[in-house]
């Protein structure tokens, strides 16, 4: 009777030993929580002149979810002090702007860009005929087109290795927006994949006369389409429109952003 007591005591104590460890066990196999991927700080750009006016008139928009989409797109680089230096002429204060403020100039940036090259409109399709420009695009095999908001060509999928697919887009309508030329997130990444290597891999300035827009030449009709665009810059950049040197003239004085 004795021995039988002093097991049947024991087994107990062993149970008990057992549910302490399985809790344990259960504990360290616990899968941790998935860390979530931090945005960066992102601001809201204003308004270019052309996409105030366009409201008014009914016509295409700036959409705001495309300033999301150049700010998500922008490298270190084009926050960088490099970046600070090619656009000191219209943010002369972006060295010293937190990222958020340094993003939202990029994507007025961008939006005075589309709004001199395609008028804020992410289908439009133009083929030059000037014999500089009148060539076959090397990707399609056919005379190159601008298309989209930034006016790109195919051939940007292999220089700058932009998200542009041909065989898929060979088939759809010019002006079809399933186009992947025409996506306004793939247009404005691979915009932004041009600029950084103008200004970072280059060492140029924003405005440069071997810039790939035409609109970036300064002294030249297509440059002051843009120039009236960069109207509205971002309070942050602390001043208003200034032309670089190059592009004044002894008679015009250079132009504030309010003028």
């Amino acid at each position: 009777m004795i021995k039988f007591a002093k097991t049947s005591s024991a087994l107990p104590a062993c149970a008990i030993m057992l549910v302490v460890g399985c809790g344990k066990t259960h504990t360290q196999s616990a899968a941790p929580a998935p860390v979530q991927a931090q945005q960066p700080a992102m601001k809201p750009a204003p308004p270019t002149p052309i996409d105030k006016k366009r409201e008014e008139l009914g016509g295409k928009t700036w959409n705001p979810g495309w300033d999301a989409d150049i700010e998500k797109a922008l490298t270190p680089d084009m926050l960088s002090a490099r970046a600070a230096h090619a656009v000191r002429s219209y943010c002369p204060r972006f060295a010293e702007e937190d990222n958020a403020d340094k993003r939202a100039f990029w994507a007025y940036l961008f939006q005075a860009l589309a709004g001199a090259e395609a008028g804020l409109n992410p289908t439009s399709d133009v083929h030059h005929t000037e014999p500089e420009v009148n060539k076959i695009d090397k990707v399609t095999k056919r005379p190159i087109h601008q298309e989209g908001l930034l006016q790109l060509t195919y051939e940007e999928s292999d220089r700058y290795g932009c998200a542009f697919d041909w065989e898929k887009d060979r088939t759809l309508p010019i002006k079809d927006p399933r186009r992947t030329i025409l996506d306004p997130a793939t247009n404005l990444g691979c915009g932004i994949k041009i600029m950084e290597n103008q200004i970072i891999t280059l060492h140029k300035p924003l405005v440069e006369s071997s810039s790939y827009w035409a609109t970036l030449h300064p002294g030249t009709v297509s440059y002051r389409v843009f120039r009236k665009q960069m109207a509205n810059i971002p309070k942050a950049c602390g001043i208003g429109v200034a032309k670089p040197r190059s592009a004044v003239r002894p008679h015009e004085p250079a132009a504030t952003a309010h003028s």
